[in-house]
């Protein structure tokens, strides 16, 4: 029975000798990875970083515009769809796609023959009505001598009145048909009503085409505008006269524009606003070409900072900013954002501590820097 509990305590002993020895090493092991964490925060501490002066901003007060994104498709303010006003086959119409016309040149003609001779059926039946008109007219200038001198009573005079005013009504009715006769004959005439560039060819010559017929479309590219949906939320802020600039899709070129009419009422369903912007003529620009930009609608002076600079790889956004040549970060609450300097700006307000004018800030191209670590700028040789 001793012997037993011998064993059972020498058992005991090696046991608590184990585990003891176990957490000497895992005691070890921590304290040899706190030594080599703190030597290379202290390494990394220890190192200087060399920045360039591009790498560096300053945070002043500008005067920044809040810019509100907009697109749309241009459209020439003046444009005419030529269409047949008679019907008839097609004839004279040389004009293509890209040709250039003047204000009342004729771009196409319609086969006159049949008004032709509808004007002169026309002017006939004038003619035969002047005739009744002359007939009447001398039997009343009888009528009224020989009822001056008592042969015939008044009812023969008011007999042939009657006759002399239906045969002027008759010769003005023909009249009327004539000028309906000419005018569809000038009808036959496609005119231009307006100078600028075909647009669209619609028919070819030959064809026959009924009346109101699209022949082609003529467009004036000296005046272009742009119609663009504002949302609700933004549209209270847009003013007519204000500017925008403006790029075509696909394209560098670059136009500016101006508001020039908003449109009173909001669109069905997505409650946006249209707005009218026109552009100033561009050899670049043609109808139907989409572009998008940015219109400028209010400008703010407040302290800003390049929208790159701050930095969001943290929950909180924050800047890196130069405190007695170590590198600082601080968190910021970020405001209006809007174009100052050919740039983005974001205006921003420290968090915790305060961001004033002259501050230098690490710009994005300097990346993301340990707090604490130092910097040097790099002599720029002359």
């Amino acid at each position: 029975m001793k012997s037993y509990l011998r064993r059972a305590l020498l058992a005991i002993v090696i046991l608590a000798a184990a585990f003891g020895a176990y957490r000497w090493n895992l005691q070890r092991k921590a304290a040899a990875q706190v030594t080599a964490a703190s030597t290379e925060a202290a390494k990394l501490v220890a190192q200087t970083l060399e920045l360039a002066p591009s790498d560096v901003v300053v945070a002043q007060t500008l005067t920044m515009t809040q810019d509100l994104p907009v697109s749309g498709t241009l459209k020439a303010v003046n444009s005419a769809m030529v269409k047949a006003r008679v019907a008839g086959e097609l004839m004279d119409f040389t004009l293509r796609e890209g040709d250039r016309v003047q204000q009342g040149q004729v771009v196409a003609r319609i086969d006159p023959t049949e008004y032709l001779a509808r004007q002169r059926q026309a002017q006939r039946q004038v003619d035969a009505a002047l005739a009744q008109v002359e007939v009447a007219q001398k039997q009343f200038d009888n009528n009224k001598a020989l009822v001056d001198q008592g042969f015939i009573s008044k009812t023969a005079l008011d007999t042939s009145l009657f006759n002399l005013n239906g045969a002027k009504a008759t010769h003005l009715a023909a009249v009327a048909a004539f000028d309906v006769a000419r005018k569809s004959v000038d009808d036959t005439s496609l005119k231009a009503p307006l100078s600028g560039l075909i647009a669209q060819r619609l028919a070819q010559p030959g064809e026959r085409v009924a009346l109101d017929a699209r022949i082609v479309e003529i467009v004036d590219l000296t005046q272009l505008e742009v119609e663009a949906a504002v949302p609700p939320a933004d549209a209270a802020q847009v003013r007519i006269g204000q500017s925008a600039s403006l790029t075509l899709e696909g394209s560098t070129t670059s136009v500016k524009a101006r508001v020039l009419r908003i449109n009173p009422s909001a669109q069905a369903g997505s409650r946006s606003v249209l707005m009218y912007l026109g552009v100033q003529a561009h050899p670049d620009l043609r109808q139907g070409l989409f572009v998008q930009g940015q219109l400028a609608t209010t400008a703010v002076s407040t302290l800003a900072v390049p929208v790159t600079s701050v930095r969001t790889d943290k929950p909180q956004p924050y800047v890196q900013w130069i405190d007695n040549g170590q590198v600082r970060h601080m968190t910021v609450s970020q405001g209006l954002r809007g174009q100052a300097q050919a740039q983005e700006m974001v205006a921003v307000t420290g968090v915790g501590a305060t961001l004033t004018e002259g501050m230098q800030i690490l710009s994005a191209s300097s990346g993301a820097v340990r707090e604490g670590t130092k910097v040097k700028f790099t002599t720029v040789k002359p």
